[in-house]
């Protein structure tokens, strides 16, 4: 019985004398106040950014990222460029795969962003030929997106066939503008 209690109590002392002392501070500044007289010592000189259609700049008035450009009503100015597709074709090709990954990393950083995904056509072939198409497209394109970790009810698919053209034209890069998949993001 004593070879029992003797470790036991050895336990119970080790336990109770980590459970009392000072309160450590938290390892990450949980309020998202500023330290006016840390931060001005440490501040890091701004640093240049290549921003592009995918990629804005955080500043200093927007530390945590989260303002980000919304499309207006014409469905232009969004933060996301558009990827496209080969003619009767709703495969991912390497440059669009590169394009999602950068869009990824993207709606990673922007939390609250929900994407609306629209798949396009050109104008050749049925009404419903093309809206099974667009689907087809916009499906892969939310798809790619998930198995890259973007979360699937973030994003949403609807398919406008060849109903929506950016380049009305009958050539063939106006064709190959219109096989896309374009992206509409709000919050």
């Amino acid at each position: 019985m004593k070879r029992i209690a003797l470790p036991v109590l050895l336990v119970a002392l080790a336990l109770l004398s980590g459970c009392g002392g000072k309160k450590r501070p938290p390892a990450v500044l949980t309020d998202h106040g500023h330290r006016p007289d840390a931060h001005a010592a440490n501040a890091e000189p701004d640093q240049p950014v290549n921003t592009g259609p995918d990629i804005q700049a955080v500043g200093r008035d927007n530390p945590t990222g989260e303002e980000f450009g919304v499309n207006d009503a014409s469905g232009e100015n969004g933060p996301l460029e558009d990827v496209h597709f080969d003619y009767d074709k709703a495969d991912l090709g390497d440059e669009a795969r590169g394009i999602l990954e950068k869009h990824a990393l993207w709606l990673q950083n922007h939390r609250t962003a929900k994407v609306m995904i629209e798949g396009h056509t050109d104008e050749r072939g049925t009404v419903d030929y093309n809206l099974a198409l667009g689907d087809k497209r916009a499906r892969a394109t939310r798809d790619y997106l998930v198995s890259l970790g973007v979360a699937a009810d973030r994003l949403q698919t609807v398919s406008y066939g060849k109903e929506k053209p950016l380049d009305p034209g009958p050539s063939e890069q106006a064709h190959a503008k219109n096989r896309r998949a374009h992206f509409l993001v709000s919050r």
